[in-house]
């Protein structure tokens, strides 16, 4: 174990939507009963400035976290997940492997707008350097394979280049990059995986796009020495100016506000806490949720959907993010999609439309716009580079019968009847 990195019962967290101007939020303590960590906010931070999520009100009490092994409301979004968990595992080997420490080792790079810092003066977060740059691509790869296989980088500038991806959520490797300026999230595949998930990754977004759909900016790297590729996806917290935008994960933000982790209920919460065009934010997600369902992308779990918050307090989706084929065939997603629960089927998808703003006719035309997208999804692929035999494997899951035959019942164009039987009768639009 290393003494480098000394426990910490009390850290300090900040607000850096401003990096210039960091300002103190309130000081985070260990909770040893619930192994997690709390928040109470700092005098001034409660005169002028925001509740960080429902959970957590502009008060002086003691914020406790709302389960084991967590940090208390939108605290928990600033801690490392299992990839970067097991980054700071491998590559510091801390004295102690607390909640406390992941925070702290996770550098200045965490997702959103909040920082931690051993000071309340001073803005005093570990630093671990900047960030790596396209010439680093083989050597991060090569850093990565040591992680995953348990070995120590003995290198300290080697290290570096992986140490800041730690402040990073999810369970694939990744590291963070510079690209043209820009910071980027850059993923890596897996030895084993059936296919190449960074081309996989990169036609998935692209075809989102043509669905309508809002999505990070990515571009496809080919790792040298390695027949996949990585995809870098170009950060949406950051802002060009350098400004940090305060972020919150879906989980975060429904668990705060004492919802289950559903798309309906997702999509009423920005109801309630959306900018004012809310009503185009709830179709977009009901639009995410169909394509999810019918690419047969069941990872998609409440950390894989993010909300910004704008300059007046209001939150809107983030671009998609994490939106690939999971090639499980599971036949179920990770959060409710309507009145079945979570089954992966289009009647589910429209069962619950009206939580969406959605009247069923318009719920419908969503739907068949989406599944007439995804019906051409493997020319879209292999326009991307995604090889044959990468096409192959997907089209085993994504054009299994049990999600062919639901797109194809709403692929297929409208009868000349169809239409004109909407035309001449509205009200049945509304059935």
């Amino acid at each position: 174990m290393s003494s480098a990195f000394p426990a910490h019962d009390t850290l300090h967290l900040w607000w850096l939507a401003n990096p210039a101007s960091p300002r103190l939020i309130g000081k985070l303590e260990t909770v040893r009963t619930l192994r997690g960590v709390s928040l109470r906010y700092a005098d001034a931070w409660r005169a002028n400035g925001v509740a960080l999520s429902e959970d957590l009100p502009l008060n002086a009490a003691l914020h406790l976290p709302a389960q084991a092994e967590s940090a208390a409301g939108a605290v928990d979004d600033a801690r490392p997940d299992r990839w970067g968990e097991r980054v700071i595992r491998v590559l510091d080997k801390p004295a102690r492997l607390s909640l406390m420490e992941f925070l702290h080792l996770a550098g200045d790079e965490r997702f959103g707008a909040l920082g931690v810092s051993t000071s309340d003066a001073h803005y005093e977060p570990r630093w671990i350097g900047p960030l790596p740059q396209l010439a680093d691509l083989e050597a991060l790869a090569a850093l990565v394979r040591q992680v995953s296989e348990g070995e120590r980088a003995s290198d300290a500038q080697l290290r570096r280049l992986l140490g800041a991806g730690a402040s990073m959520g999810g369970t694939r490797p990744k590291a963070l990059i510079s690209l043209g300026g820009q910071a980027h999230v850059l993923k890596f595949g897996e030895a084993g995986d059936a296919f190449d998930s960074g081309l996989a990754e990169h036609a998935s977004m692209r075809l989102a796009a043509l669905a309508g759909i809002r999505v990070a900016s990515t571009q496809v790297l080919p790792v040298p020495g390695r027949s996949h590729h990585a995809v870098a996806v170009a950060r949406f917290d950051r802002a060009p100016s350098g400004q940090r935008l305060h972020a919150l994960s879906a989980k975060v933000a429904l668990q705060a506000a004492g919802e289950r982790l559903g798309y309906p209920e997702l999509a009423q919460w920005l109801r309630r806490r959306g900018v004012p065009g809310y009503r185009e934010q709830m179709k977009e997600l009901f639009r995410r949720m169909v394509f999810n369902i019918l690419i047969d992308n069941t990872d998609d779990h409440e950390k894989n959907h993010a909300l910004l918050m704008s300059d007046t307090g209001e939150f809107a989706l983030s671009p998609a993010y994490d939106v690939l084929p999971s090639a499980q065939s599971l036949g179920y997603q990770q959060m409710r999609v309507g009145k079945l629960e979570a089954d992966s089927t289009l009647e589910n998808a429209l069962s619950d439309a009206a939580l969406f703003g959605l009247k069923p006719a318009d719920a419908q035309s969503e739907v068949r716009a989406v599944a007439q997208v995804v019906d051409g999804w493997q020319a879209h692929f292999a326009k991307h580079g995604v090889p044959a035999k990468d096409i192959a494997t997907l089209a085993d899951h994504i054009d299994r019968p049990f999600l062919r035959d639901q797109r194809k019942a709403f692929a297929k164009p409208l009868s000349a009847r169809e239409i004109l039987r909407a035309a001449l009768n509205p009200m049945a639009r509304d059935r």
